[in-house]
């Protein structure tokens, strides 16, 4: 029997995808979920904390710059800080940016539009917490939904992300390829998700909670909640 894990999906003002996430892993994946309002601090004891997508308070100044100062982050940076598993997808992954729990910046697309639609992404490597079930030569369905996606740090920050295993996702073909012409929003070396050096917070820009039903046609986005459940 699958263990069962308890996880806070946390609600800001403006957040819509946060509903998605519950869905997948309550229902889906059969596991405990509690809703974490962003003016909370008490995280419930939870296993793991998600940051779901949305535009929170609008995307004003910044996507993710007035979230980080929301009281729930201070109690989610002392929980990463502790080791406590804590990811953030789309707006989520800009929020964790912002906070300083994760390297680099999300840019506007370098078109300057919102973009949704389904892209191709492949794992990097297999060696993190969210990757450990994805074969790295497999190219995975993930819709995209975002307007500040394009992912950018400087050299020397890429260079010790290279090294220490933290891209983790890179956006390729259907075949697994990466080129500039796949690449949907110009993130430096087409990275659609990375880790911190502790290998514990994660951000991706996107949507796997949206390719997680058969519903829908698509459950690529499956093994990578898989991949958490087994290794918590």
């Amino acid at each position: 029997m699958r263990k069962k894990y308890k996880f806070g999906v946390v609600v800001f003002p403006g957040s819509n995808c946060d509903d998605d996430l519950v869905y997948v892993l309550s229902d889906i994946l059969e596991q405990n979920v509690v809703k974490l309002w962003h003016k909370d601090t008490d995280l419930q004891k939870v296993d793991g904390v998600f940051i779901p997508g949305g535009f929170s308070y609008g995307d004003y100044l910044r996507a993710g710059a007035l979230a980080k100062y929301s009281p729930i982050m201070n109690s989610i940076k002392e929980f990463a800080n502790k080791g406590g598993f804590v990811f953030g997808i789309c707006n989520g992954f800009q929020i964790l940016c912002e906070s300083g729990l994760l390297p680099g910046t999300l840019l506007h697309n370098n078109n300057q539009n919102f973009i949704c639609k389904n892209v191709f992404i492949k794992a990097d490597n297999n060696k993190s917490l969210i990757t450990s079930k994805i074969d790295t030569n497999r190219a995975l369905m993930i819709p995209i939904a975002h307007a500040e996606g394009r992912f950018f740090a400087d050299g020397q920050t890429i260079t010790q992300m290279r090294k220490k295993g933290q891209i983790l996702f890179r956006y390729c073909d259907e075949y697994g390829e990466l080129s500039e012409e796949v690449n949907p929003n110009g993130s430096i070396e087409n990275i659609a998700g990375i880790c911190n050096e502790e290998k514990n917070v994660f951000g991706m820009m996107p949507h796997p909670e949206r390719a997680a039903d058969d519903e829908l046609g698509n459950t690529d986005g499956l093994l990578i909640f898989q991949s958490i459940l087994s290794n918590l």
